[in-house]
């Protein structure tokens, strides 16, 4: 990548977040502190496991995500945000450096270098991905609003940043920042983040399965792989199964695990 010469437009790098950047959910990797700080309880967490197994281990489809919502909507009702900020920012560190992705990482700097601002787009929800933005120093983000009464969590969401919904932010946002998204580029591995890959000129598929390679063929996206961190999740998912079930199930409640309510422009 080469740096951007003078009078050029300004162009991104779109990112979205689970496992793709990181090599599993960004709300999972926070489950232990959640079930330690007194969020969740172990109810919760059976009640969810299913839900989340299938999440992690299949394709992130529109009717897999719609039952981890379902399955998980009541969780996150009546959780402190301040509580929630408090256990993220005290964790974000331990919980998020062991499943980063260092192809991820590495083209993160690579996208700095050549002058172009990094921009997280998640479905998880913003007091999860923005303290994960600034560990990995990225420039903006992009992520799920939820509907915040007296400080806590009603368990609906204003704005819900998923499938279309992403490309719809990402539009606006280069509107207000002045980014040429026929110059930008995006990344994910879900074939529900097409619009995201639609609306830039370069688009990127990760460790794409056979359904998105077969999109990422008819669009001229280009599969590219991220197993650095990959591998070692999968070898202690595989050692701990058990454990892994019962302290990451529900952590998706934070993000995609939500009543969706009216989607904000």
């Amino acid at each position: 990548m080469t740096s951007p010469q003078p009078g050029q437009p300004r162009s991104a790098a779109f990112f979205d977040l689970d496992k793709t950047v990181i090599a599993t959910s960004s709300a999972s990797a926070f489950a232990r502190p959640f079930l330690s700080g007194g969020l969740l309880t172990r109810r919760a967490v059976l009640r969810s496991a299913y839900a989340q197994v299938a999440f992690l281990l299949g394709s992130a489809d529109e009717g897999r995500t719609e039952r981890l919502r379902l399955a998980l909507s009541r969780t996150v009702t009546g959780w402190r945000v301040s509580q929630v900020e408090e256990l993220v920012e005290a964790h974000v560190d331990r919980a998020i450096r062991p499943v980063l992705q260092p192809e991820a990482a590495a083209r993160i700097a690579a996208h700095h270098a050549a002058g172009q601002d990094v921009v997280i787009v998640s479905a998880s929800a913003t007091e999860l991905v923005r303290p994960i933005a600034r560990l990995l120093g990225v420039d903006r983000v992009i992520a799920t609003v939820m509907t915040v009464e007296d400080g806590r969590y009603t368990g609906e969401i204003d704005f819900y940043a998923y499938g279309e919904a992403k490309a719809v932010a990402m539009r606006e946002l280069a509107g207000r920042e002045g980014y040429d998204l026929d110059a930008s580029s995006a990344y994910t591995d879900s074939a529900t983040d097409a619009p995201m890959l639609a609306a830039v000129g370069h688009g990127y598929v990760v460790n794409p399965d056979r359904g998105l390679r077969r999109l990422a063929a008819r669009h001229g996206w280009q599969p590219v792989s991220f197993r650095g961190a990959r591998v070692e999740v999968e070898a202690r998912r595989r050692l701990r199964i058990g454990a892994v079930v019962a302290t990451a199930a529900a952590g998706l409640a934070l993000g995609v695990g939500l009543r969706r309510g009216p989607t904000a422009s």
